[in-house]
């Protein structure tokens, strides 16, 4: 119990006091059938693979109700702590995607401060048009940027989603396998 409650540091106080009061009644409840400490401890499995478990789900959980970035890290960073994502596999392709998705968001804000720019001191410079069509072309291109924002923050949700959907299901697939090898 001691190496359960220490892998579900960081988890919130309360859900790691109803995980841990759990499973003490598991132990509870193998005691009352006869089997010993160490029967029931086998039977639950290894406690720090467990405890990285509930941390995945939890955070998995987590992003499924909140969907803000501090609960896409931890659904992220319970994931890879589970080791459910072949992370030797998935990098080449995650970094890149993840790398063009924060490049387009820098570019949205930076066209957003160009059309702000264009608003404001294309008047001053006298430009094919005059000031109506340098208002309208800051505003288009402002207009622009947040678009581009606005898409890349979507973008970056359904790669998030995928994410956790990947892994769960990668995990699902595992689990069997999992499971026999600690029996073995």
């Amino acid at each position: 119990m001691g190496r359960l409650r220490r892998g579900l540091v960081g988890l919130p106080t309360r859900a790691a006091g109803d995980i841990a009061s759990d499973y003490e009644q598991h132990f509870d409840d193998g005691i009352a059938d006869g089997r010993s400490e160490a029967e029931v401890a086998a039977a639950l499995g290894d406690p720090d693979r467990l405890a990285r478990e509930l941390r995945a789900e939890a955070g998995a959980r987590r992003w499924d109700q909140e969907q803000n970035p501090a609960a896409a890290a931890g659904a992220i960073f319970g994931l890879i702590g589970l080791g459910a994502i072949d992370i030797l596999i998935l990098l080449p392709i995650v970094f890149p995607v993840f790398g063009a998705v924060i490049a387009m968001l820098l570019s949205g804000v930076a066209v957003f401060i160009a059309g702000g720019f264009v608003a404001v001191a294309g008047s001053f410079f006298g430009g094919p048009g005059g000031v109506l069509a340098a208002l309208l072309m800051g505003v288009g291109l402002m207009g622009l940027g947040i678009f581009m924002v606005g898409l890349m923050a979507l973008l970056t949700k359904w790669l998030i989603d995928a994410t956790v959907w990947y892994a769960r299901l990668h995990y699902r697939v595992l689990k069997p396998a999992l499971d026999n090898q600690n029996q073995a």
